[in-house]
């Protein structure tokens, strides 16, 4: 008789934690993104991740994947409703791809059976979606596109001291657009300065060498290396400098400075050094 109503009791105790486990709420700290403010039903947010300058490559449906660099915010869902009650990926993947429409969005690609990855436009600022429906889950992720805060100036007397100390010197105040060798407004600045230190200094010449971090395949990685520093080469002419003082290389991802397993890493090694000749 006291094993039944044991057994009676642990029953009541499971059956009552059912319901509070599908009413549990989301991750503390997280929320819905401010583009998809409403979400599936009977989903919870699990776990967030944002950062102020990450990236991500989204799928086009065959390679190459399309990398886009801003703030980014990766979301997971899970499912808290009765069993048997979850949405196909069909139903999540046209709930997304409707509500990318309703605010002027283009579906740039859609698998219907897992993801779709989309592309809004609104305010002038542009975003990369991708929403992916796994068992039990749905993945969100978000790039809103723009350029990382530079908070390390780029000097000439900087760029001297290292080159007296170790014969190169690194520069990160140089941006390019994402996979391109076209050198962004931003990087004003940085290539002043160079032309500075080799206006100051008239029988310096150097190579201009540009790295990457891992992302890709390395022939392709050796060649944009190449393609950029080319580019920083040409700018410098532009300023004045002679063409005879410098020559252009690339070494892709073969000469990193920091591990490649995080953005942080990867942001080192995407960088132009300048190298004594």
């Amino acid at each position: 008789m006291k094993r039944t109503v044991f057994l009676a009791f642990v029953a009541i105790i499971v059956l009552a934690a059912i319901p509070a486990a599908a009413q549990q709420g989301d991750f503390k700290g997280c929320q819905d993104h401010q583009l998809f403010p409403t979400r599936m039903p009977d989903y919870r947010i699990e776990t967030c991740k944002i950062e102020d300058f990450g990236f991500y490559e989204f799928s086009l449906g065959k390679p190459p994947k399309t990398r886009v660099e801003g703030k980014y915010t990766f979301i997971t869902y899970a499912f808290t409703g009765a069993k048997g009650t979850e949405p196909s990926p069909l139903e999540v993947v046209r709930n997304y791809e409707n509500a990318v429409k309703k605010v002027g969005g283009t579906i740039v690609y859609s698998d219907p059976k897992w993801f779709v990855t989309a592309k809004i436009v609104k305010d002038g600022k542009e975003a990369w979606v991708e929403a992916m429906k796994g068992n039990g889950k749905i993945w969100l992720r978000i790039v809103e596109k723009g350029g990382m805060t530079q908070h390390i100036e780029a000097s000439a007397e900087i760029f001297q001291n290292d080159i007296r100390a170790t014969g190169h010197a690194a520069v990160y105040g140089i941006t390019f657009d994402t996979d391109s060798a076209a050198i962004k407004p931003e990087s004003a600045q940085a290539i002043g300065e160079i032309t500075k230190l080799l206006k100051n200094d008239p029988g310096l010449k150097i190579y201009v060498v540009g790295h990457t971090d891992n992302s890709g395949s390395p022939e392709h990685n050796l060649k944009l290396s190449q393609d950029r520093a080319q580019s920083v080469m040409q700018a410098l002419v532009q300023s004045g400098i002679g063409a005879a003082r410098m020559k252009s290389y690339g070494c892709g991802p073969y000469a990193p400075v920091a591990s490649n397993d995080n953005e942080a890493g990867k942001a080192k090694n995407r960088r132009v050094e300048l190298v004594k000749q």
